[in-house]
């Protein structure tokens, strides 16, 4: 259903406010050629009717001899802002880049971040902006689940389907996804509510069943028959199943990178206005399946990178699989029972 530029600017002007914009800050609005036009119109309006000074940074996009998809987030690391200085000193000499562009995974993004800069991704449609407009609930939430991390030792993932996970956690923090930037330094993403973490480097072990309807984010698809990955040493050293388990193998193959086969971030989605169904609703390239990442009580798990807490993998390939019906335990203490939330 489209949306009206009335309604859109309203959603952009309160994710500003919940982001503590001011008067006379400095925003930059970061877009490319993929960059959605109304939600580009509307996010400056917004930024204006705050009282901002705002700026436009158009650049052109890259990787397209790499690239095994259209989706932003399929190849990782390099990105217009590589090698361009002038571009970067503009967004770290902003108080707020909109990026609607995808810089996610890149070192350009934690340097301007270094320079106390917030970052807000947004590259939804704007239909999916309007229904998950961020409150400050749900940033008290998503806090709470942080911190519960923060306290705990081992993460425990467990199934019906047969997923039998376990992350010893505590070398990377944790991090909160709620959907606006109120604090210098901040990078979030909207929409989005969940909370997630990365596992001890070379310790997670175990086995993860992808049942049918879990759902594999960049292929953007629901899997039909069940994956079952054995990890073993922090990486996933098989890939067993049908159909679905050896297109996934295959894609990752052609990374030609052992690294996109760790096991990167793991945590739990608490979004309600986030739903497992909406990906069946668009075309693939409409989305980069933000609703499959954040919808209440899924387990999301990652292959791949870490460069994004600390750490030193820079692969390019970057697999999410947000799974259903799944129960999260942080030491003895379940977070997650099949595939409810348990905070009350």
């Amino acid at each position: 259903m489209a949306v009206s530029d009335h309604q859109l600017i309203q959603a952009w002007t309160d994710v500003l406010t919940l982001s503590k914009l001011e008067r006379g800050q400095t925003v930059t609005v970061l877009t490319s050629a993929a960059t959605n036009e109304q939600n580009k119109r509307c996010a400056m309006i917004a930024a204006q009717l705050k009282g901002a000074v705002v700026n436009c940074l158009d650049l052109p996009p890259v990787n397209a001899e790499k690239a095994l998809s259209r989706d932003p987030l399929a190849y990782l690391g390099t990105t217009p802002l590589t090698g361009n200085v002038p571009a970067i000193e503009m967004l770290k000499s902003s108080d707020m880049v909109l990026d609607l562009m995808t810089l996610l995974f890149s070192p350009e993004q934690g340097e301007i971040l270094k320079a106390g800069t917030k970052i807000l991704l947004a590259v939804e449609p704007p239909e999916i902006l309007v229904r998950t407009v961020p409150t400050s609930e749900d940033r008290e939430r998503v806090l709470k689940a942080a911190a519960k991390i923060e306290q705990a030792k081992v993460m425990r993932v467990t199934s019906d389907a047969g997923t039998d996970l376990y992350c010893p956690i505590g070398e990377y923090p944790a991090i909160s996804e709620y959907g606006f930037v109120d604090e210098q330094g901040r990078w979030d993403h909207w929409p989005s509510g969940f909370v997630l973490t990365w596992p001890d480097e070379g310790k997670a072990s175990g086995t993860i069943v992808i049942d049918k309807g879990d759902i594999l984010i960049p292929p953007k698809k629901y899997v039909r028959d069940p994956i079952t990955i054995t990890v073993e040493n922090g990486f996933a050293t098989k890939i067993e199943g049908g159909l679905d388990a050896e297109l996934l193998h295959e894609y990752m193959l052609q990374f030609n990178d052992p690294e996109g086969f760790a096991i990167s971030h793991i945590g739990w989605g608490l979004q309600p206005r986030a739903h497992w169904t909406t990906l069946d609703q668009y075309d693939k390239e409409q989305t980069i399946a933000m609703d499959a990442r954040a919808f209440e009580g899924n387990f999301l798990f990652s292959l791949g990178p870490n460069n994004e807490a600390g750490g030193d993998r820079t692969t390019a390939c970057h697999i999410d699989i947000p799974q259903r019906n799944c129960n999260v335990y942080l030491d003895d203490q379940c977070v997650v029972e099949k595939g409810k939330v348990l905070d009350g």
